[in-house]
């Protein structure tokens, strides 16, 4: 959604049936897509192989998405991106930066790393003014956490400014705040 605010005409691939999602669509392998005739590629691997929560879960066997994604768009001359968490296992050589939700004036407080073929200057995160921020993760739950509170499913579409997507869909995405910032960018070069 973000990039599709920042003037890009958008086409979604997902091994996955996305069955709310806004753009054009086609269910099939982005790591074997055909990659032609694109303006600006954008991937997201699977992220729970690099959270710092995978020992509760045995890990999804998807972490090799993202070496493996990077290594596919070394070799293009279009701007890409490849976004995942921010954690011990994740390695992006090249230009890479940091986004959060705090740097957006959001609640959220959700880093996510990019790493890209072009070199973007990120906004700093902004917790101070943020106050306490909200997680949008797992099944929700309204409690106070470590690091602020689990917002409630309910909250999750109006936090992260998907109105169009189910909670369950929310909680594996980043914000559009983050691919319109990212998107704004690559319009101005």
């Amino acid at each position: 959604m973000g990039y599709h605010q920042a003037g890009f005409d958008i086409v979604g691939v997902d091994i996955k049936p996305q069955p709310n999602y806004p753009f054009e669509f086609h269910q099939a392998s982005a790591i074997h897509y055909p990659l032609d005739g694109f303006d600006v590629v954008h991937a997201s691997p699977p992220c729970q192989d690099h959270t710092s929560l995978r020992t509760n879960h045995n890990g999804h066997n998807t972490g090799w998405m993202l070496d493996r994604m990077i290594e596919r768009f070394y070799g293009l001359t279009v701007p890409w991106i490849v976004e995942n968490v921010v954690g011990p296992t994740v390695t992006m050589d090249g230009w890479w930066f940091v986004l959060c939700g705090s740097s957006f004036g959001m609640k959220i407080r959700r880093h996510r790393r990019f790493g890209s073929n072009r070199l973007f200057l990120a906004p700093s995160c902004d917790h101070k003014t943020q106050g306490m921020p909200l997680g949008v993760y797992g099944h929700g739950g309204g409690k106070q956490m470590t690091r602020g509170f689990k917002a409630k499913p309910t909250e999750f579409a109006t936090l992260m400014e998907m109105p169009w997507a189910r909670p369950q869909e929310i909680v594996q995405a980043i914000p559009p705040a983050y691919t319109r910032w990212i998107g704004e960018q690559l319009c101005l070069n």
